[in-house]
């Protein structure tokens, strides 16, 4: 073999032992994260239901304290139309 093809050879070994000897925490750090992410996802989906059912129940009830409008009209109103 040459000097060159020895060289890439070893490089390649040192490359394959790095891979599995690196591969578990970085895959147990991915989890992690993943995990993370899925209860971070979770909570905030929670908190936005929490605010939404709060704001919801404001509505209601604001609409239903609101006292009616009177539509009962004292002078008679004409309606005409006009011509242009």
């Amino acid at each position: 073999m040459s000097t060159k093809k020895e060289n890439v050879a070893v490089a390649g070994v040192g490359a394959a032992a790095c891979i599995a000897c690196c591969a578990g925490p970085i895959l147990g750090f991915a989890a992690a994260v993943g995990l993370g992410t899925v209860g971070a996802i979770f909570a905030f989906g929670a908190i936005g239901m929490l605010v939404g059912a709060i704001a919801t129940a404001i509505i209601i009830r604001r609409r239903r304290r609101a006292t009616p409008c009177s539509t009962s009209a004292t002078t008679p109103v004409e309606l005409t139309r006009q011509s242009r």
